[in-house]
């Protein structure tokens, strides 16, 4: 087996991506899109009907707000002029460009953000893989994309059509004048990521991508040509993320991408479904950002990991679970969400508007929740707007998955409750009991205009501040200080708003859980008990795992590829119960408590497993016996003893051959000459006397076992 990480990717919005060699078959592991490479570009200016004199200086610089660059001032300062003005191209995995398409063979998706890549993967020639993803991540996937076409048209509309094959402004970035930022997001630090760059994908290739993927239902078992048996488990993400178990003839692997252990509206970590399997790749590098850090460069200790030594025997894997799956994460993201929550009616009561760009989909969900919930409950009457080409869909979508969300959510609708308290305000929807959220595909709808009002609470895409709904609003209000605009953490925020400013509006800048916390590795690693895990250099280097009662740890590092020994020696294989009483079993002389049978059939490969579906050989109709097949290697002495008690004699020789090898031979003198050469690979008997060498034969016959 082999492991070659491609990109260890940046959080939620970017995934890691890996290349996975089992059994022969090449396995690609999600093909996200780094979205906050578009940050370089210049949004689509529209007139707002405002001029920037009206506001603050805009002198300061991206550098100045940022003091983590201060040792950069000797280069220029990076102002919205240097931002490119053309249709954006997207960043896609440099490394995976190296790689043959064609000679993929598997394709996994673990969840929508590492599906946004696959529509160039799928336009590649010779490209044949099979494509497996949740049916959840397939649909919210594809919608994303969908909406990220629709928004991305403005561009196509503003500059026209381009150049396909190289576009210009990479010409104009190639200089000294232009600022190391951009130089390092376009060419990388290694200055090798040109390749990476590419066009948008149109509708049409969402489509074809879609149509060669097939989906699969929670903990749903899929074959691969007979031989991997494939299964997606809940990694709590989001609603439809997953980690994935592969079963092979030799090994059991899983692959732990970035996951929560405990949601608030997704299904939790699957745990159970990942104990005791042979090898564990360890791919949440998202965990690196949310250690707690000491001067050191280590994590800072955990109680929980003190708890390891204080549980009790009987109940290891209980008390052990019960550590891990606290809620206290989840009660810490609540409290965020609280947070946004009321920082958004502190700007509504001052009359001012928020504009939320999270594109999370389960914190989106939890967000309309929660402040449909606080506007119900209080004095406010400030409108909700959801506005994106596919919010109606979206929405309408996560109503229909009730296997991908959390116990509580599922216990409300065998209730007949609806999932989520937002559901019975959407205007439009079936279930609508009061008009407080208004969903609309565009900023320019007929039905928005006629509706607005402000102050207001606005859900729009995109996070990256370049494109969709969330572009014409920030211009609109970014000179307001009673508004507030609240972005995600993965984009950033100097570069996003360089465009904008100044900026009097208010910035609320959020970071949401995205992969287990790193002090928790020990204990689930305890938990999972894998033979081998193989986890990122950069997390060994944090925590150490060294003291875990497993076979081996492995780390592994971004672009090199990583060889794992094998597991099991000896494949097993299945044979029917009819096959296996009918066969003639024979203990061998030369191994003890080893039996071996004859028989002629065909081996297989089918659902990962080696099976024997033909039946014993049988004999030939003139009643002959068949030939006898040997087990072992002959011994001269014993050979020669046996052929003295049958009244031949003869002596041994030995030699030694051009290439090492010895060999010995066995000269018969009496009854006839004969000879007998024994090797490494074969022995052969010739004799003047066909009885003598039949006698022979008897004689090899007791030193070795025959069947």
């Amino acid at each position: 087996m082999e492991l070659t990480c491609l990109s260890k990717g940046d959080g939620f919005h970017y995934p890691p991506c890996h290349m996975l060699n089992l059994c022969g078959f090449r396995i690609l592991i999600d093909c996200p899109l780094d979205l906050s490479a578009i940050t370089i570009f210049s949004p689509v200016p529209y007139d707002v009907g405002f001029e920037a004199s009206e506001y603050p200086s805009s002198d300061v610089s991206l550098d100045a707000q940022n003091p983590i660059q201060k040792k950069q001032k000797l280069e220029r300062q990076l102002t919205r002029a240097d931002l490119v003005c053309a249709e954006p191209w997207y960043k896609t995995v440099k490394a995976l460009h190296l790689w043959e398409a064609s000679l993929i063979d598997i394709v996994l998706i673990s969840n929508p953000m590492g599906l946004l890549g696959l529509p160039f993967l799928t336009q590649s020639p010779g490209f044949c893989a099979k494509i497996y993803m949740t049916e959840a991540t397939a649909k919210i996937g594809q919608l994303m994309m969908e909406d990220l076409v629709s928004m991305h048209k403005e561009f196509r509309c503003f500059y026209g059509p381009g150049d396909s094959s190289y576009p210009g402004w990479i010409k104009d970035l190639d200089s000294q004048k232009v600022p190391a930022l951009l130089k390092k997001v376009v060419f990388g630090e290694s200055g090798d990521d040109l390749g990476s760059w590419m066009r948008l994908y149109s509708l049409d290739d969402v489509e074809s991508c879609m149509k060669k993927v097939q989906v699969v239902k929670f903990a749903e078992e899929v074959c691969y040509n007979g031989t991997l048996i494939i299964k997606a488990l809940s990694s709590g993400l989001d609603i439809g993320a997953c980690n994935w178990l592969i079963n092979g003839p030799n090994a059991s692997l899983s692959y732990v991408s970035n996951s929560i252990l405990v949601s608030l509206h997704a299904r939790n970590f699957d745990i159970n479904g990942l104990k005791g399997l042979d090898v564990m790749v360890y791919s949440d590098f998202s965990c690196l950002q949310s250690a707690e850090v000491t001067e050191n460069g280590c994590i800072s200790p955990n109680p929980d990991n003190n708890y390891l030594s204080t549980i009790s025997i009987d109940n290891k894997d209980e008390d052990l679970a019960a550590s891990l799956l606290n809620t206290e994460d989840s009660l810490e993201e609540m409290e965020k969400l609280a947070f946004v929550c009321s920082c958004a009616a502190e700007s509504a009561d001052a009359g001012g508007s928020t504009l939320i760009t999270i594109t999370r989909v389960g914190i989106v969900l939890q967000l309309l929740e929660l402040m449909s919930d606080y506007i119900e409950s209080s004095s406010l009457k400030v409108p909700i707007f959801v506005i994106s080409s596919v919010a109606e869909e979206l929405l309408a979508y996560t109503n229909t998955i009730p296997e991908w969300l959390c116990d509580q959510r599922q216990e409300e609708l065998i209730s007949g409750e609806p999932w989520f308290d937002h559901l019975k305000f959407i205007k439009d929807l079936k279930f609508i009991k009061d008009e407080k959220i208004h969903l609309f595909p565009a900023i320019h709808s007929p039905n928005l205009i006629t509706s607005w009002q402000e102050p207001c609470i606005v859900f729009a895409p995109h996070c990256s501040l370049r494109l969709g709904p969330s572009v014409q609003l920030l211009q609109r209000w970014r000179g307001d200080p009673k508004s507030l605009l609240v972005l995600e953490d993965g984009i950033s925020s100097g570069l996003a708003l360089l465009p904008f400013r100044p900026v009097a509006m208010k910035v609320l800048q959020c970071s949401f859980l995205s992969g287990i916390r790193l002090q928790k590795l020990p204990t689930l690693i305890s938990i999972l008990q894998p033979k081998i895990v193989l986890v990122p250099d950069a997390v060994s280097q944090r925590i150490n795992l060294s003291e875990m009662k497993i076979n081996s740890i492995l780390n592994f590092s971004e672009n090199k590829t990583l060889h794992v020994p094998r597991i099991a020696d000896n494949s097993s294989v299945e044979i029917t119960t009819d096959l296996a009483s009918k066969l003639s079993w024979r203990k061998l002389r030369q191994r003890e408590n080893f039996g071996i049978a004859r028989l002629k059939g065909e081996l297989q490969m089918e659902d990962g497993k080696h099976r024997l579906v033909t039946g014993l050989e049988q004999e030939e109709s003139s009643g002959k016996a068949r030939p006898l097949r040997y087990w072992g290697t002959v011994a001269q002495e014993p050979l020669l003893g046996a052929l003295l008690k049958m009244g031949i004699k003869g002596s041994i020789e030995h030699s030694t051959s051009e290439n090492g090898s010895e060999n010995s031979m066995i000269h018969i003198a009496n009854p006839s000459r004969g000879l007998i050469e024994t090797s490494e690979m074969c022995t052969a008997i010739v004799a003047e006397d066909e009885n003598v060498a039949y006698q022979i034969l008897q004689g090899i016959d007791e030193v070795l076992d025959g069947i």
